[in-house]
Parts: structure tokens; sequence; C-alpha cells
């Protein structure tokens, strides 16, 4: 199929429709970040605007970078010094459009964080908890029968291990997963009636809780969990608009 040329403002209002971001009170602001060149024919995706990808999308030669961790957070430093200077600086000396989505792609019903982290682990969804619905709620395959289970497919699926607090021989009845650094959101998770938790990340405070409640915990990496929802939004703008996408994973063990 002939690649097209997409104006970029035109690739903004749709992803703005798409991922309904003026529901978002949000840590950082959605859509278009840095603006580049008002065409688009090719665009790189990944996790996380680091130096890497940018330096990658450059080498793609591509008009545009979709991540889901962009730029100017709230609380943060506001000023362009240091590594965001030479990250901005180099996006604007290649013309590069940068558009990010935070939290509007992690709740996406079928691109999002959560949707696509669903589809690679086979688990079927039943529900939401925690604030905005973020969390889902449902059951794993029926040949994952439990935590040890759910442990050994989580790291066939996303390629690493991941870090288990419970009792591996735990049967599984209700799983709670909610993307990235949702940790916090265990207590909701429990309260919804889950018997296992997947996320990303975990802290001090969370271990004590998932013992204490004996709701099992694991973490499967921050960066393991998000590879997938930005990656679907990119292959779905290259069928909607015709234009180039490819994927670009930066490696992070985290």
């Amino acid at each position: 199929m002939e690649k097209r040329i997409v104006k970029r403002d035109e690739i903004d209002n749709y992803l703005a429709q798409l991922l309904n971001i003026a529901r978002f009170r949000d840590y950082c602001p959605n859509g278009l970040q840095v603006e580049g060149r008002d065409h688009i024919g090719s665009i790189v995706s990944g996790v996380t605007a680091s130096q890497a990808l940018i330096e990658a999308a450059v080498d793609a030669g591509a008009d545009a970078i979709l991540v889901h961790h962009g730029y100017f957070w709230r609380g943060e430093d506001a000023r362009i010094v240091g590594i965001k200077q030479r990250r901005i600086a180099r996006l604007l000396k290649h013309d590069l459009n940068l558009f990010a989505y935070h939290l509007p792609l992690d709740m996406h019903p079928e691109l999002g964080n959560n949707a696509q982290l669903a589809r690679q682990l086979g688990l079927q969804a039943d529900g939401r908890f925690g604030e905005d619905e973020l969390g889902w709620l449902g059951r794993a395959p029926v040949d994952v029968a439990t935590v040890g289970d759910l442990a050994r497919l989580v790291e066939t699926a996303l390629g690493r291990a991941p870090q288990v607090i419970g009792d591996p021989a735990q049967p599984l009845g209700r799983i709670g997963w909610c993307t990235g650094a949702a940790q916090n959101m265990l207590g909701d998770a429990i309260s919804a009636g889950a018997t296992a938790y997947l996320s990303g990340e975990i802290s001090e405070p969370t271990v004590h809780l998932a013992r204490e409640t004996g709701v099992a915990y694991l973490a499967c990496g921050h960066h393991a969990t998000e590879r997938y929802g930005v990656q679907a939004l990119g292959e779905h703008l290259a069928e909607h608009f015709g234009i180039s996408h490819r994927f670009i994973d930066i490696p992070n063990p985290v």
C-alpha cells in the first residue's frame, strides 16, 4: 500500500478524540508536546521519550515520535536545561514532532496498556476498580491455576521474571492488574475481590499489605507492562492514516 503524508494537526486532533484526552486531569500534558514539521508520513513509537529513542527516530528518518512517557511532568523543574534541553534541542534540530499520552493511553478499552497487557497474557477482563476505574479485574486462562503458573506466564509473555510476593502454590481466583507504577492500587484491587494483583512496580509497604491480606503481588516491570499500548496505538495510526509506523524498544530493566 502506498504510504500517505498527513497533516500533523489532523493526527493530533484524531488522537485527542480517540483517547478522549479532555476527560483526564493528568500529571502531564497529553497530545503534541513538541512541534515539528507540519506533515507526517512516518512515526516511531516507544515507551519513553529518552535520548536513545530520539536518536533511533532520527536514524529511522521519522517525522514524529509517539510515546507513553513524554515531558513536562507536574512538579518537575520547568526549566529547559540539562537532559531536558539536550532532548528537546535534538527534536527541534530534526523538526521531529513528539506526541505523548499518559493516563488516556492507560485507560483506552482496546488500545490501552491494561487492555494490551491482558491480550499478551490471555486475561479475560470482567470488571474495573480504583479511581476513574483505572484498574482491571478478570481471570487467567483455564490452564493457569496457581500464582506460580501466572508468574511463568508473565515471564514467557513479557520476557522477564516477575517479582512475586506470595505462595506460588496458591490457587488463583480473580486477578487485578494495572500497568506501570500502580502499586498503590493494591488496596483497591483487594476491595474489588482480587486474589492476585499484577503491576509494574512494587514498594516497601506493598509487600506487607500483600503478605497480611494473602493477596499475591506480581511486580512485572514498569517498562515491560507498558510496551504494548503505545505499540498498538502506533499500529492503529498506521492503518487509519496509511502512514508508516515502527515500534522501537529501548530496553529498561525497571
